[in-house]
């Protein structure tokens, strides 16, 4: 009882009441709630993530270009692996690797 009425003063106190109430609505009725907030700072650290990873592609990418343009070697190796292409009189063989996708359908079922 003599705890309550310790306390009591408190929790009617009017600055009381209305930094609690002040509270309450920063946290679930102000447009920009917490929650939000928390989804807005998820979201911005996925896009932080896919921007640099497409800045490391368009990097390669550049770097491979750079390297095509001043290679000859180099256009005539990147046609054979990207589009298969061969010389005249040249037989090409492809052989995919059948143990990776035994391994994937695998772990799918």
């Amino acid at each position: 009882m003599q705890a309550l009425r310790k306390i009591l003063p408190i929790l009617i106190n009017r600055y009381f009441l209305v930094s609690v109430g002040f509270i309450v609505w920063m946290l679930f009725f102000d447009q920009r709630d917490y929650f939000q907030q928390k989804a807005s700072g998820e979201e911005l650290k996925k896009l932080e993530t896919s921007t640099k990873y497409y800045n490391d592609e368009i990097n390669n990418t550049k770097s491979q270009l750079n390297n095509l343009q001043n290679s000859g070697t180099s256009i005539e190796k990147f046609a054979r692996e990207r589009y298969l292409l061969k010389r005249e009189g040249e037989e090409v063989y492809i052989f995919e690797d059948t143990s990776s996708k035994k391994a994937t359908t695998e772990e799918k079922k």
